[in-house]
C-alpha cells in the first residue's frame, strides 16, 4: 500500500481523465504526469500508487516511467532548465548557453545545484526551431535566447526564491 495520494484537485483530474481512455495502459502517461506536476518528480511510492489505481503491477509502472525521459525519477531543483540540444538550437547558440549555465550555476546536464534551486537537462527538440536557441524553464518556453537573456532569467529565479523565504 502506498503512502502517496493525489491532492483532491488531482484526484478529480484523474477521475475526469480516466473516462477518456479505453484501458489502463493508455492512462499511464496522464496518471504519472499528474504525480510529477504535484510532486516535481515520480517517487517509487508514487509508482506503487499509480499501479494500484490502474490495476497494474509496480514494475509495469516503473518500466513506463523509466522509458520516458520527461519523468524525473529523483527530486530536482525548484527551477528546471531544459536546454534544447538539437541542430537548430546548437547552430544558433545553445553551446554558449550550456557553457554559461555551467560557469554561473556550476552544474552540468543531469545535475542539481547545491542550493537545490536549479536542475539542468539537455533535451531533444522542444519543437520551437524557429525560435532557436531556446530552453524551457519549468515547462515555459523561452525562445531566441542569448547569454544576456538567460542571465536575466536566472537572476529573476534567484530573486523570486529570496523573496519567497
Amino acid at each position: 500500500m502506498s503512502k502517496f495520494k493525489y491532492t483532491p484537485e488531482n484526484e478529480t483530474k484523474f477521475q475526469e481523465q480516466i473516462k477518456k481512455y479505453p484501458n489502463s495502459n493508455s492512462m499511464m502517461l496522464p496518471a504519472l504526469w499528474l504525480v510529477q506536476e504535484q510532486e516535481g518528480w515520480v517517487s517509487p511510492d508514487a509508482m506503487i500508487f499509480v499501479a494500484d489505481k490502474l490495476n497494474k503491477s509496480p514494475i509495469e509502472v516503473y518500466e513506463f516511467a523509466t522509458f520516458y525521459t520527461m519523468f524525473n525519477l529523483k527530486p530536482i531543483g525548484t527551477y528546471h532548465i531544459e536546454l534544447c540540444k538539437t541542430l537548430s538550437c546548437m547552430v544558433m547558440g545553445a553551446p554558449e548557453l550550456k557553457k554559461f549555465i555551467k560557469e554561473t550555476i556550476g552544474i552540468n546536464p543531469g545535475e542539481t545545484s547545491e542550493d537545490g534551486l536549479f536542475h539542468f537537462s539537455e533535451v531533444e527538440c522542444l519543437g520551437a526551431c524557429g525560435g532557436a536557441p531556446m530552453f524551457a524553464l519549468n515547462g515555459q518556453y523561452h525562445e531566441n535566447q542569448s547569454v544576456d537573456s538567460l542571465k536575466n532569467v536566472i537572476e529573476e529565479c534567484k530573486n523570486a526564491s529570496k523573496s519567497s523565504k
